[in-house]
């Protein structure tokens, strides 16, 4: 049985998604597109569970995201981190 050898955008793009998700469910305001993040963000950690990444897939998520919590200062740097991630797997392919 071959070992599946774990690619490095697929684990940096894992620990981002954490990081935002532990950030946003520790973050005490509630505003209304909280659900949409939070329903992304988990759209983003089934990709990285399923070692499965849709480009397209990916970068829509990051747009929903950022347009739900953009506005949120304290979650900028976190959510810079799940984009630098996305960024690791290129454009979308044509």
């Amino acid at each position: 049985m071959a070992v599946r050898e774990e690619d490095p955008r697929v684990s940096a793009l894992g620990a981002a998604v954490s990081r935002l998700r532990r950030e946003l469910a520790g973050h005490p305001a509630q505003f209304s597109d909280r659900d949409i993040a939070e329903a992304e963000l988990a759209v983003l950690a089934a990709m990285v569970a399923e070692h499965r990444p849709d480009v397209a897939r990916m970068r829509r998520s990051l747009l929903l995201i950022a347009g739900a919590i953009g506005s949120v200062s304290a979650l900028g740097p976190a959510l810079m981190e799940v984009r630098s991630a996305v960024d690791l797997f290129g454009g979308v392919p044509r």
